[in-house]
């Protein structure tokens, strides 16, 4: 079976009326000792779906991926396990208990169900029909391990599968840990040290969407002389990698990632998650006259991909866009540019709740001074670089006092990059005007 995360064997095994496991087989498996494997329980909504809710479909590519780059492995995918056991139907019906306020273990318990209701007997049968010796499983979760254990697999070690954590998750996955033993896959908390994922949680705070718009961070990187770029516009990497893995993992735990048309135009960036496991948010592109070119990275299918514009835009680049796939919203126009207040409105409706902003200093600007920014993070790179571009331009402040702060902040070290983090405070009323009130 080719798959785009390598080829794989597929074998299925009946296991009962009605109920089938497949094991994903990569190299010869036969006769081996430490076979790197992955039993996974079914789970449609995040494997098949997307839903934000688990991170299921996250391990599972990252399962598949870890198996296919070490050339030998087997990732069992056990049907019948959905929602812990309880069946699909059960477990949207949890959902709607979750909704309500229990956590994923209690709304189980509520619903006279078992927390947890799967057997992994079948799962090590498979594994023993494939005439494996010993594994080395990809888990966070204890339990798993002594349940193939003590169906009598021979299970030589646990390997983490790190995911990095939504927003949307984070509570259904520190309910697994405090409540079921099972590791944080979202890795430490921010201590300078790298790894593979960090937990960013912290950095984002409390998020609290409004009604009429979506929490809105603004994440900056800059120069230790707050700035973007250098005269010339180059501003790869100011940031160090342990930094831009941070904000990979922002990406991943939000809903969207938004920049301005000039940010696409200088930087051609793709605005994904690469450098951490995790889910790619929406990319939104604000851009008043559809100037984006469509061959730029933010428009390929690796995510969705959403521009704004206006009225202003000629039709044939809608068209064009259009074509490839790309949504074009058009938004009410002022005389500098199109509303911000109308894009964030738009976005709540759709149903975000999260949204991070990564440029430019226009739109950062633009946002800081409309008062529409709930929580920023700094990250300052330990160098100078003199004049360039500003990270946040004239906000009209000439008193100290009426500067905009940051409430109880959290600092953090990744590698050498000191990462600022809080509350947006403003001491006197967004300023009026349509020059900040929007964006080009």
């Amino acid at each position: 079976m080719p798959t785009p995360l390598g080829e794989f064997d597929l074998h299925a095994f009946e296991v009962g009326p009605d109920n089938v496991h497949l094991a994903l087989v990569v190299g010869e498996v036969a006769g081996a000792r430490s076979v790197l494997t992955r039993v996974h329980s079914e789970c449609l909504t995040g494997d098949v779906l997307g839903s934000l809710r688990c991170d299921c479909g996250v391990q599972l590519r990252t399962a598949m991926r870890s198996v296919a780059a070490e050339g030998r492995g087997i990732v069992v995918y056990s049907l019948g396990h959905e929602g812990r056991g309880i069946g699909l139907l059960n477990k949207l019906r949890a959902y709607v208990l979750q909704d309500e306020g229990a956590d994923t273990y209690e709304a189980n318990v509520m619903m006279n169900l078992p927390a947890e209701a799967r057997r992994f007997d079948d799962a090590a049968a498979v594994i023993r029909a494939l005439e494996v010796r010993s594994i080395r499983l990809l888990s966070n979760n204890p339990a798993k391990r002594d349940g193939l254990r003590a169906a009598g697999l021979d299970v030589e070690e646990m390997v983490p599968v790190p995911t990095a954590a939504h927003v949307r998750n984070i509570g259904y996955l520190r309910t697994k840990r405090a409540r079921m033993g099972h590791h944080l896959p979202s890795g430490e908390e921010l201590d300078g040290h790298p790894s593979h994922v960090h937990d960013v949680m912290d950095l984002l705070g409390d998020v609290r969407p409004r009604d009429d718009r979506p929490f809105v961070v603004v994440k900056l990187a800059q120069t230790l002389d707050g700035r973007l770029a250098t005269v010339t516009g180059d501003s790869r990497w100011i940031s160090g990698e342990e930094e831009r893995r941070v904000s990979h993992g922002l990406r991943a735990a939000s809903d969207a990632v938004m920049v301005g048309i000039g940010t696409i135009l200088a930087d051609d960036p793709r605005l994904t998650v690469r450098m951490v496991p995790g889910a790619c948010p929406m990319r939104v592109v604000l851009d008043t006259r559809l100037r984006i070119p469509t061959e730029a990275r933010v428009l390929d299918d690796a995510a969705p991909s959403l521009v704004y514009t206006t009225s202003r835009a000629p039709a044939e680049r809608r068209f064009a866009l259009s074509s490839l796939g790309v949504a074009v919203r058009t938004v009410p126009t002022s005389r500098e540019g199109l509303s911000l207040e109308a894009v964030l409105a738009d976005l709540r409706r759709s149903g975000l709740r999260l949204v991070l902003v990564e440029g430019g200093s226009r739109l950062a600007t633009s946002l800081f001074a409309s008062g529409l920014v709930d929580r920023a993070i700094v990250a300052v790179a330990p160098i100078i670089v003199g004049s360039g571009k500003e990270a946040v331009g004239d906000l009209g402040i000439v008193r100290i006092a009426d500067a905009v702060r940051i409430a109880e902040p959290a600092v953090h070290l990744a590698g050498h990059d000191v990462i600022v983090a809080g509350d947006v405070v403003t001491s006197r009323p967004a300023a009026a005007g349509p020059h900040r009130r929007s964006i080009a």
